[in-house]
């Protein structure tokens, strides 16, 4: 499903956070990115769901080989779902409603017809119930956000979902509820998922394997 080989990445040209790394995700697997803060787990997360761009390696998506992040092509954009660890950072336009906000990847790819029925579908999947679809996001806490955050991940059915801290800021029931849901959805559609974060008990109960990643000092 999901192969980083031998993966540099970093965001100033010969200052890596990430050197050498290598990952493989199987089909309907979950694996867990375990490591502290500051180690480079966020910026490997984001090569993998194609949001930047590596130095140097190479990412294998569901067979195909990456090499155009600039223009990816739909069938590999529409592959990955992705949730951040900062709802608010992520979520843009602070006037947008939950539920306009959901939808945009529904409307970026053109399959209207089937917004409102997804939108619901997926609201009441990581609880979002009463109007809180029609609020902006300046209006919803952080645990709304991030509910949201993933609906929107989940939208196009993606075959990876890749979860970036997604409960780092969120309270227990929260926390337990978006796992339940992305779980929910992983049983219904085999989809893989990596999970990245610092809290082994949470990864270690959540995925079938567990990286434990201690990246080599800098050269």
């Amino acid at each position: 499903m999901l192969e980083l080989s031998n993966i540099t990445a970093g965001y100033e040209r010969g200052n890596p956070v990430v050197r050498d790394m290598s990952l493989a995700v199987a089909r309907g697997e979950a694996v867990g990115l375990l490591g502290p803060g500051g180690c480079g787990k966020s910026t490997l997360a984001k090569v993998a769901a194609l949001l930047h761009r590596p130095d140097a390696g190479t990412v294998v998506l569901d067979g195909t080989t990456v090499t155009d992040y600039r223009h990816r092509v739909r069938a590999l954009r529409t592959t990955v779902g992705v949730v951040l660890q900062a709802p608010r950072l992520s979520a843009g336009d602070p006037g947008l409603r939950l539920r306009d906000l959901i939808a945009e990847p529904l409307q970026a790819t053109g399959r209207r017809i089937e917004i409102r029925e997804r939108v619901d579908e997926l609201a009441h999947a990581v609880g979002l119930g009463g109007d809180l679809l029609t609020r902006g996001i300046a209006e919803v806490g952080d645990g709304d956000l991030q509910r949201a955050g993933l609906a929107r991940a989940l939208v196009l059915r993606p075959r990876l979902l890749i979860c970036d801290e997604m409960t780092a800021t969120l309270d227990a029931s929260t926390t337990t509820a978006l796992i339940a849901a992305v779980e929910a959805y992983r049983r219904e559609t085999g989809a893989s998922l990596l999970a990245v974060g610092p809290d082994h008990t949470l990864l270690t109960r959540w995925c079938d394997r567990t990286i434990n990643w201690s990246p080599p000092p800098e050269a």
